[in-house]
């Protein structure tokens, strides 16, 4: 059976890396194995068979996401097992050559590029930060503005004991419609609540991701979307490259940020460190 040379990252390290507890790789892959390049420059690589991951084989799996999300999944645990190394570049999923020979030189012929890519992030890793707005926390805000009303609505009854006293039967008549005033100011009220941390919102996120970024050495906010995350919409997706040395000042600032953001309807998630998935291209 033919073999591929399948590429997961390139690893920069004054040290050859070690192998043991590398994860197993592609599922159907031999294990992994490391191609030096030069000067401290090493391809974590492993054998896969062009019958599972050639390419008319992969554009047929592409249609299967259950088949994608497990190579993914696989891909990028053998990536982050070298996360300790000076650098790690990470390569697209299905980097696939025919031979060890044209890997390297493949690499070889772009080396320059490479080593510029190490030097941006060398000794760093990279951090995920996302802002979602917390529909528990409008719901809170929303549950309190309608105990205020019930209690100004238990005053108004009290006052008007004795007036309901009078005509029960046009009091039967009014109460449809006072129900209905009352569903109605409800419903505006939540409507408002919404509206008014959505109008922040904008200028809320733009102040925490000037803050993180100024702990970092780069920034790049994604796409962020509308549809749902968890308990709200996506406001912020954001990746943050942090010198190592930084990493406890970065973390305890993103700490303070989501308990900040938490008492004004907003939820902040800090996940990492990653390689740096984002910062690998030109």
């Amino acid at each position: 059976m033919a073999n591929g040379t399948y590429v997961y990252c390139l690893i920069a390290s004054a040290r050859r890396p070690a192998l043991n507890g590398i994860p197993r790789g592609l599922p159907r892959t031999g294990p992994v194995r490391l191609l030096d390049v030069d000067r401290g420059l090493t391809i974590a690589v492993a054998d896969a068979p062009l019958s599972r991951y050639g390419e008319r084989a992969i554009e047929r799996g592409l249609s299967d996401l259950d088949w994608v999300s497990r190579a993914a999944v696989a891909h990028e645990a053998v990536i982050e097992s070298f996360i300790d190394a000076t650098a790690v570049l990470p390569m697209k999923l299905f980097t696939i050559f025919t031979s060890d020979a044209r890997a390297l030189d493949h690499v070889r012929a772009d080396e320059a590029r490479i080593r510029a890519l190490v030097k941006r992030v060398a000794n760093q890793h990279e951090w995920s930060v996302r802002i979602v707005l917390d529909r528990s926390a409008v719901d809170q805000g929303r549950r309190t503005g309608d105990q205020g009303r019930r209690t100004g609505d238990q005053g108004r009854r009290t006052g008007d004991q004795g007036r309901r006293t009078g005509d029960q039967g046009r009091r039967a008549g009014d109460q449809g419609p006072m129900a209905g005033l009352s569903y109605l100011a409800r419903k505006k009220a939540r409507r408002d609540a919404a509206t008014e941390l959505r109008e922040r919102a904008r200028e809320t996120v733009a102040e925490v991701y000037d803050r993180l970024a100024a702990r970092a050495r780069l920034a790049r906010r994604r796409s962020a979307t509308e549809l749902p995350m968890g308990d709200g919409p996506l406001l912020l997706d954001a990746a943050f490259l942090v010198p190592r040395s930084r990493t406890a000042a970065f973390r305890a600032l993103a700490t303070r940020e989501a308990r900040s953001l938490a008492r004004r309807g907003y939820g902040l998630t800090l996940i990492g460190p990653w390689p740096p998935y984002s910062f690998v291209q030109d």
